[in-house]
């Protein structure tokens, strides 16, 4: 395939309800080829400056119309989402480089997420409060900050998009939305069904360019009343920086390094299959990946043989075929986690599978499964947010140590606990200092409106779910004399 065929054009800017381009062409890479497949026509400096106040201008009639209306624009949206899931997936697939099948259930997270948020719109409350005397009435509500700016990474545009947008339109913000220069083209066609569901023009505007500029235009607008972010560590700082010149709140979902502790008495049948699951879906390219085992050392070496198995099984290939995993989305994404390993190596991790590109696969940026082992306590690879399909693995001696390892890093996103003992289970639940405790499960599938929460380095958010909504809006106290 040459650079040029089949490559499309897109406007990477919609603002005030309808798409533009004035900006610099950006070619989006196909991973598993390493060659263009679409074309964006970016965004510049003055259109966030247009986008936000079309969002102004249009955030007050949209936070004053009926929550019931809003929800049901919202629920027309999400069957929008659900009607076009197959082309939406397509797109989110390419794009990234995951595998058909894993764009297709993100799309469908992502539309479930939208339908949630639907049904929550108007039952959104506030508290009556008790008074000292019957002269008195206190009571609060909850208003939407205005102009939300939501600022989002490439590895999950649809769900990201979901969770950020539906409770933020919901709650009856505006919204400028600044996707992922990498890949945007998922977030931009779920854009146009909201418009078609009715969103009204200036209500949901969107940016598309490289971050440090763009992205620093947006957050550091004097006409943004809150940001979300959700991206690496060291952006978030930067973006805290930009967001305390004008004092704009900001909810930030940072990266993790989640621990998977395996005790003596797990189900191995059921364990072994989500580790595999837990750090290959989209080859690792996951905030919440489990990418740390931790296992008792008395059944290390079955545990760890298993796992080597079940990561060798995993099919690797381009996003059309019929595989488990895909490439890493860019080159500098490619070298950089292939710069991790070696440097890993070099300090005493020892590299048990892959590490190296599959078979066959000669174009694109491919990697294998790849597992090392570390001895060394506090090894710096342990502590490292490798965004690749990278596990590493240590073992303990008792319920302490297990403790110690899975805090033992900076980040505090997801912990995963296997054991049939329940009250181990509660008790590490309870011990582990992580936004999400999953047990004897890596996902949380089974429970409906579960926040995604953080801690440490992980960020400060409650993420989607039941607490969604608060999260874009701010509590009002009303005091009244009688």
């Amino acid at each position: 395939m040459s650079p040029t065929q089949n490559v499309t054009d897109h406007f990477g800017s919609f603002i005030d309800g309808a798409w533009e381009g004035r900006g610099h062409p950006l070619s989006l890479v196909d991973p598993a080829l390493a060659q263009p497949h679409a074309v964006i026509h970016t965004s510049t400096l003055e259109d966030v400056d247009r986008a936000v106040t079309a969002a102004h201008a249009a955030s007050r009639a949209w936070a004053r119309r009926s929550p019931s209306e809003r929800g049901a624009i919202l629920g027309t949206w999400a069957g929008l989402v659900f009607a076009n899931q197959d082309r939406l997936a397509a797109l989110e697939s390419r794009n990234v480089g995951k595998p058909l099948a894993a764009g297709l259930l993100n799309v469908q997270i992502a539309g479930s997420i939208i339908s949630y948020a639907a049904g929550a719109a108007d039952k959104l409350t506030g508290a009556t409060l008790p008074v000292r005397s019957p002269d008195y009435f206190g009571y609060t509500t909850r208003e939407p900050y205005g102009v939300c700016a939501i600022v989002l990474p490439w590895n999950v545009p649809a769900v990201l998009g979901a969770s950020n947008l539906a409770p933020a339109l919901a709650a009856g913000n505006s919204v400028v939305l600044k996707p992922s220069e990498v890949a945007p083209l998922v977030l931009h066609a779920m854009v146009d069904l909201a418009h078609e569901a009715g969103l009204p023009p200036g209500v949901l505007n969107v940016v598309t360019g490289v971050g440090p500029e763009l992205g620093s235009a947006l957050v550091g607008h004097p006409g943004v009343n809150h940001v979300s972010f959700v991206g690496s560590v060291a952006t978030g700082r930067l973006v805290m920086q930009n967001a305390a010149q004008n004092l704009t709140p900001v909810k930030l979902e940072l990266g993790g390094k989640s621990p998977q502790l395996v005790f003596a008495d797990a189900d191995l049948d059921r364990v072994v299959p989500s580790i595999v699951r837990g750090i290959t879906e989209n080859a690792g390219q996951n905030c919440n990946a489990g990418s740390r085992l931790l296992v008792d050392a008395r059944i290390a070496d079955e545990v760890t043989d298993r796992v080597l198995a079940g990561m060798s099984a995993v099919r690797v290939g381009a996003w059309d075929e019929d595989v488990d995993m895909g490439p890493l989305v860019n080159a500098a994404q490619h070298d950089r986690i292939n710069g991790i390993i070696g440097d890993a190596r070099s300090r005493g991790a020892e590299l048990l599978l892959g590490g190296a590109r599959p078979d066959g696969r000669e174009e694109g940026y491919f990697l294998a499964p790849t597992v090392l082992r570390v001895k060394e306590a506090g090894h710096p690879v342990v502590n490292q947010e490798i965004f690749g399909p990278v596990l590493t693995v240590e073992t303990f001696a008792d319920d302490a140590e297990a403790l110690a390892l899975a805090n033992g890093t900076d980040f505090g996103l997801l912990a995963c606990v296997w054991t049939q003992d329940v009250s181990r289970a509660l008790g590490m639940a309870r011990d582990i200092t992580a936004g999400q405790i999953a047990v004897n499960q890596y996902s949380d599938a089974g429970v409906i409106g579960l926040p995604f929460n953080m801690a440490k380095q992980s960020g400060f958010s409650s993420g989607q779910g039941y607490r969604g909504m608060y999260e874009f809006t701010r509590e009002k106290a009303v005091a009244v004399k009688l």
